[in-house]
């Protein structure tokens, strides 16, 4: 989906107080999903999700559970496919093997036929039908729940009360939210919670005395700059764009002239440098990101246990 977070999401004003009866749209459909048929499949299974739209880290989250597990079980991840999201299914590619289809449960089905141990599903919380070992939902340690209300009046896709449903709850960010955890508590005493945060990886090739202009396409380009800031890298201006944006090669243009005026160095986020052309790519250098799991020992012992 391609989106610019609304400001009416993370308050209540008069906009989402508007939409708020066009809630019932959402909860019907969330309804009917509770009713379907549920499917096992012969394969284990984590699913990483959210509940809340976009921006939570449930793709790096998804990598970093594949680095951890992936000396005990043959992994493969498994990525509803949508054409406007080649950025996350190469990231996901590039750091272990990949099902794309159009259909999660056919990209259930390969991976049982090739004989994989464990899929991990990115996204997939809200597919009703399918049975998981794990179900994690990803928050963002900074937006936590927003405005608290569901689409299109807020940014959740279910009410806080679905939490009951999962396994781990994920807080990934800077920002220490005990609201959030709270709530999170609130919803499922049982739930167990685990935080992380975003590391660099490749802070060796960034230039900490040079000054950049920063774009991205992102769910949540706020965070990505208080990763920036919390490295200490410099920059004049960030120019936000939608989620999954697919750039022109007239925008990098001017994106790259804007920096010649003002002597800055571009970079970006990973996943908007590999929907960039070989040629875009061109002085523009980007930020990969890892995860740092708080307590990585009892989060391994954790899924070990379930699966």
């Amino acid at each position: 989906m391609k989106l610019k977070r609304p400001s009416f999401w993370e308050n209540l004003n008069f906009i989402s107080i508007l939409l708020y009866p066009f809630t019932i749209l959402t909860e019907i459909s969330n309804y009917f999903k509770s009713l379907q048929e549920k499917q096992k499949f012969n394969i284990k299974t984590i699913c990483v999700g959210n509940i809340y739209l976009g921006g939570t880290g449930k793709t790096p989250l998804s990598i970093k559970i594949n680095e951890i597990l992936k000396k005990k079980f043959k992994i493969v991840f498994v990525k509803k496919f949508y054409s406007n999201q080649f950025d996350e299914q190469n990231l996901l590619g590039e750091n272990g093997q990949l099902i794309s289809k159009k259909k999660r449960s056919d990209g259930l089905r390969k991976a049982v036929k090739k004989k994989f141990d464990l899929a991990i599903l990115d996204d997939g919380l809200q597919e009703k039908k399918i049975i998981h070992n794990i179900k994690i939902v990803c928050f963002n340690s900074s937006s936590g729940v927003g405005n608290g209300l569901i689409l299109p009046a807020g940014p959740l896709r279910e009410r806080i009360s679905s939490l009951k449903n999962y396994d781990v709850a994920f807080l990934i960010g800077e920002k220490k939210n005990k609201s959030l955890l709270n709530k999170i508590r609130k919803a499922n005493r049982n739930i167990s919670v685990f935080e992380s945060k975003y590391i660099i990886l490749n802070l060796n090739i960034l230039d900490k005395k040079k000054k950049y202009l920063v774009f991205s396409g992102i769910g949540n380009p706020l965070e990505f700059e208080n990763t920036l800031k919390k490295y200490k890298l410099k920059f004049n201006e960030h120019l936000i764009f939608p989620d999954h944006y697919e750039y022109s090669s007239s925008e990098i243009k001017e994106i790259k002239h804007k920096a010649r005026l003002k002597n800055l160095n571009i970079i970006t986020t990973e996943k908007d440098y590999l929907r960039l052309n070989s040629k875009d790519k061109k002085n523009i250098n980007f930020v990969k990101i890892d995860l740092k799991i708080i307590n990585l020992e009892k989060f391994y012992n954790f899924l070990i246990e379930k699966l």
